[in-house]
């Protein structure tokens, strides 16, 4: 980036030492062009240094993220070598092993609001379960395709 600044100097100095002259409409031109890429170079290397820390940021965050997944699963599918340029298979590996065949689906509660993960195990006979953020029964209706059929 400093390069980029080293060359803007380089050519104001270079006008500076052709004598344009700030009093023709040529002059006034080349002048306020040259104050612009000046401009532009400070803003460009503002903005560089912002990026930087950006991506240091989220590496960190990525770090943090990868090894609080690796303290809650426990299955060693994250470690200090995990790269964030991984593909999709590494994924998938990794929601093969997670999935552990239950059928899972997610509702919202009629009484909060809050969105609950279900499991078909955690169904009552009476078609019902407990949401667990208000306490309050949660009663599920179930069409049946080979039901409609009929």
């Amino acid at each position: 980036m400093e390069d980029l600044i080293k060359k803007v100097s380089y050519l104001k100095g270079y006008a500076d030492g052709l004598d344009i002259s700030p009093k023709s409409d040529e002059g006034k031109l080349i002048i306020k062009l040259l104050d612009l890429l000046g401009e532009m170079a400070d803003k460009i290397e503002e903005m560089d240094s912002d990026l930087s820390d950006t991506r240091d940021a989220l590496d960190e965050l990525d770090t943090c993220v990868f090894d609080l997944a690796d303290d809650f699963y426990g299955d060693g599918v994250y470690d200090d070598d995990f790269d964030a340029d991984f593909d999709d298979a590494v994924l998938d590996d990794y929601d093969d092993d997670y999935d552990d065949g239950s059928d899972y689906f997610e509702i919202e509660c009629p009484n909060c609001g809050e969105d609950v993960m279900v499991d078909f195990d955690m169904i009552d006979d009476d078609n019902a379960i407990v949401c667990p953020n208000c306490h309050e029964e949660i009663e599920l209706e179930f069409d049946c395709e080979e039901d409609e059929q009929k």
